[in-house]
């Protein structure tokens, strides 16, 4: 059973990510796990040591949480009944990346799938920085659902690489199982600065190839562009379902979350975008 950790702020960017992953998995048995958490609407400090106008204000906002988690999961259940889908609902008092960090942990969490912005109100969490956060340090593969994204089936998806990641086979475990539901076509895509691949570049290109041979995949090389460049530019040419990227220690996904670039990626992509963690 594959577990999947949804966050959520009760935002429509939030349940356009739950819709996505139920629509994306069901015909594969999931338990999806919803997260709220929540932090007082006050200076931290105060609300720590106990004013005297604040208590009771976090049980107040917990009780609130709960609620709103319970209906959420009645309507999903209601709406998107699937007998090989299951869930149970979380709200924590705790920053969003900490407490998705602790799950990950305490879960055994396969996949985190959320929203890249969230609800804008003052009473309510902005989600771009918290995906940005959480797509930088989890310690699983995270599914980064753009606001506004009808569903599409996965049937093109996009691989950016640099070559400098010695795959796992586990590391892709995820994208194999989507690829392989969906019969989609994996498109490999490499930069190249006029070098040829390194001895290491080749050998990881080819254990590449291997762990993607039950599935359609083709390689392909582009010239001299920076890799936000080559990914639109790749996608005005063939439409593309979904973006995958596996992060490394390498500078290749670091320029992906540096500003400017940030906000190309991190808060404004166009199709649903994974990033898996680097296998130590």
């Amino acid at each position: 059973m594959l577990r999947i950790l949804i966050p959520t702020d009760f935002s429509d960017n939030s349940f356009e990510a739950i819709r996505y992953a139920l629509l994306l998995f069901k015909d594969i048995a999931c338990q999806f796990s919803l997260l709220h958490t929540y932090m007082p609407p006050v200076y931290q400090a105060e609300y720590l040591v106990g004013s005297p106008g604040l208590i009771g204000l976090g049980d107040v906002i917990r009780e609130t949480a709960i609620t709103d988690l319970e209906k959420l999961q009645k309507r999903l259940e209601d709406q998107y009944s699937n007998k090989k889908h299951t869930f149970d609902s979380n709200a924590y008092l705790n920053t969003l990346p900490n407490q998705v960090n602790e799950m990950v942990e305490d879960k055994k969490i396969d996949l985190i799938v959320m929203g890249t912005k969230g609800a804008t109100g003052a009473q309510e969490v902005l989600f771009g920085t918290h995906t940005v956060h959480i797509i930088k340090k989890a310690k699983c593969p995270v599914i980064a659902i753009p606001p506004n994204f009808v569903y599409e089936v996965p049937k093109e998806i996009l691989f950016p690489t640099d070559y400098e990641v010695d795959f796992k086979s586990k590391s892709l475990d995820i994208l194999l199982k989507i690829a392989k539901q969906h019969l989609s076509s994996i498109e490999v895509l490499h930069v190249s600065y006029g070098y040829d691949l390194s001895k290491q570049q080749q050998e990881n290109k080819e254990n590449l190839d291997y762990y993607l041979e039950d599935v359609a995949h083709l390689f392909h090389t582009t010239p001299n562009q920076e890799v936000i460049q080559a990914i639109d530019n790749f996608q005005l040419k063939y439409k593309m379902n979904f973006l995958v990227m596996v992060q490394n220690k390498h500078n290749f996904f670091e320029r992906l979350f540096i500003e400017p670039v940030i906000k190309k990626i991190g808060f404004h992509i166009r199709i649903p975008f994974m990033v898996i963690p680097h296998a130590k």
